[in-house]
């Protein structure tokens, strides 16, 4: 993935759109349901110009009924919400200003790649190069080959560059990295970073927490229906406290620290100041002469929220 994005300023966008606020996606109230069950119960969402927003979530928790809706595939049924200005219903005025990297994009197995991204090129509305496009995702090797010929990971980079035709205003990524190698992920998020600097907005959906943390700006978590935590990582992880584990090595007599519990044979002590306690849990250790077997100290991250909210109510 080494050729360059095209820069090229967009048109002027007309009064009343996206421009407004800063504003690329806005709901608020949103509601969705099937019959009697609610899917999306009164979503407010905020994604400004240029951000990359990571929409998580436990399984059900409304994000594909949510991108549906925002991706003008489905309608809702109560609620307000302007992708780009407008309807996202509006498929003449919406289809050329975004791109969709689904999971699964159906791509026609006897269609070489080239052939693949020209025709999704020309659905999309929007001008590119194919060339540029395979080169600037890594498969230009893959041009003539045919879609049944490629490995999962080769599909998905070409469900990429059929999202990223035309350099669109704002894309949506659904897993974009299943399947890939550790050096494709990387390639890819490289473009994104690339994109990202031409002013593209990305909302993102992932099983890998790890990728969203790291290339999210602001994360939403969503549970039964709404998002319930929103903020950068930072936001997000405030006020987590610190476990330190180690088998007790004999009786803890004199130990200068409140044990929370013990999980398979690890003590478990609680800290929100991991440097003093770690200190002090050390110094005690040294003193009495006590080895602390298999000794870690893990700091609570976005994983930790997640589980957190998927045990909530």
């Amino acid at each position: 993935m080494t050729n360059s994005i095209d820069t090229t300023p967009r048109p002027a966008v007309a009064p009343g759109s996206a421009e407004r606020g800063d504003a690329v996606i806005s709901t608020h109230g949103l509601r969705c349901s099937y019959g009697s069950f609610t899917a999306v119960d009164g979503l407010d969402l905020t994604v400004h110009r240029g951000e990359l927003y990571a929409l998580l979530g436990t399984n059900g928790a409304g994000k594909t009924t949510t991108l549906e809706v925002l991706e003008g595939h489905r309608t809702a049924d109560a609620g307000r919400v302007e992708v780009l200005g407008g309807d996202p219903t509006d498929r003449g005025r919406i289809r050329p200003r975004i791109g969709t990297m689904l999971q699964d994009s159906g791509l026609a197995p006897e269609l070489t790649v080239r052939e693949s991204i020209l025709l999704s090129g020309a659905v999309s509305g929007r001008d590119d190069d194919v060339d540029r496009v395979l080169g600037l995702v890594g498969v230009d090797h893959k041009a003539r080959a045919r879609v049944a010929q490629l490995s999962g990971g080769e599909r998905r980079r070409v469900d990429f560059a059929a999202a990223v035709w035309g350099t669109p205003e704002l894309v949506f990524l659904d897993e974009p990295t299943t399947g890939l190698d550790p050096a494709a992920r990387d390639a890819l998020w490289a473009v994104v970073a690339e994109l990202r600097e031409a002013g593209v907005t990305f909302v993102l959906t992932t099983h890998y927490l790890e990728e969203a943390a790291e290339n999210a700006d602001r994360i939403g978590l969503m549970h039964r229906g709404r998002i319930r935590r929103e903020g950068t990582v930072a936001d997000l992880t405030a006020g987590s406290t610190t476990s330190i584990r180690f088998v007790a090595p004999g009786p803890l007599d004199g130990l200068p620290l409140e044990v929370a519990r013990t999980e398979n044979d690890l003590v478990v002590i609680e800290t929100d100041d991991a440097q003093r306690d770690l200190g002090a849990l050390l110094g005690w250790a040294a003193d009495a002469d006590r080895p602390l077997a298999r000794l870690t100290v893990h700091e609570s991250g976005l994983d930790d929220v997640f589980r957190d909210l998927s045990r909530a109510s």
